[in-house]
């Protein structure tokens, strides 16, 4: 494992192959494991690059105010990268977006896969149904202590629960259930799940500083190529948000990807993949005569 040290926090990271930079963004429900498949297939063709988010996977904890987008962009200075594709998947892909918007200069190209949006207020209806199927996982009063820092230690089985409500609302998606996952993709999906709650309950206080002003508002100022990903069985709410992208940014390409949730890069390792080399390969071919 390398890491990377921003604002006395180790970032750590993964960098394989040469060529084309890729920089991949996790889910805020996983960490950098996520993109084992595409990580391993690109690195053949370019330079890629993952890591995880301060306070996730194997990186310091995140404590005091600190801007994602920004912890981004630092690894790619650390890196001595100076331009590279990003691809990021949930908040991962809102994250890239605030990167790009930040420093477009920076950014060649943008995938962004179930993506969330800066500035973009989730309904009513999604945090209710997030209430009854993940929240009351946990007893409501040990959640309110976990989530304000009162808690002298967290119970694992409470973490296991509140991982497993999590992995079947979203990965598998609010229509399906745990059968329609693959073993193995369920299993990854809850260790990583596990670990964002087993982090986030038991880390220090922390401030996320948000993009000012969001990209809710500024899609119309993307100017690089972008693919937009969406899984068909993910939460409506946010497969609405990646209709907002594909619709926002000019020239967007928006792919749906039928019987797929929210991660579909574990999901759907070889149509993500593929995908990718697809969107990516077309950047960078030589134009033809004339």
């Amino acid at each position: 494992m390398a890491t990377i040290r921003r604002d006395g926090v180790e970032i750590a990271y993964d960098e394989a192959g040469s060529g084309p930079a890729v920089l991949f963004a996790h889910a805020g429900i996983a960490d950098r494991r996520m993109w084992e498949h595409q990580f391993l297939a690109l690195s053949a063709y370019y330079r890629v690059i993952r890591y995880d988010w301060r306070g996730y996977g194997e990186s310091g904890d995140a404590a005091g105010e600190f801007a994602h987008h920004e912890d981004l962009l630092a690894v790619l200075d650390a890196l001595g990268v100076e331009r590279a594709a990003l691809v990021g998947c949930s908040m991962g892909g809102a994250y890239a977006l605030d990167a790009t918007l930040a420093a477009p200069g920076r950014v060649t190209a943008l995938a962004l896969v179930c993506s969330g949006l800066s500035g973009h207020a989730w309904p009513a209806e999604m945090l209710e149904q997030a209430r009854v199927r993940v929240h009351s996982a946990v007893p409501a009063d040990r959640l309110r202590r976990y989530r304000t820092g009162e808690a002298e230690t967290v119970d694992a089985a409470d973490v296991a629960a509140m991982a497993e409500a999590q992995v079947r609302w979203q990965v598998a998606g609010p229509d399906r259930g745990r059968e329609d996952l693959d073993p193995a993709v369920w299993e990854a999906a809850v260790a990583m799940c596990r670990g964002v709650f087993e982090r986030l309950w038991s880390g220090p206080p922390s401030a996320e500083r948000q993009l000012d002003p969001p990209a809710k508002g500024r899609l119309g100022e993307i100017e690089v190529p972008t693919l937009v990903v969406n899984g068909l069985a993910d939460v409506p709410q946010i497969q609405a948000a990646s209709g907002l992208l594909a619709d926002g940014i000019a020239g967007a390409r928006r792919l749906d990807l039928p019987r797929t949730g929210h991660l579909p890069p574990l999901e759907r390792p070889v149509e993500m993949t593929s995908a990718l080399a697809e969107f990516l390969g077309a950047l960078h071919r030589p134009a033809g005569p004339g």
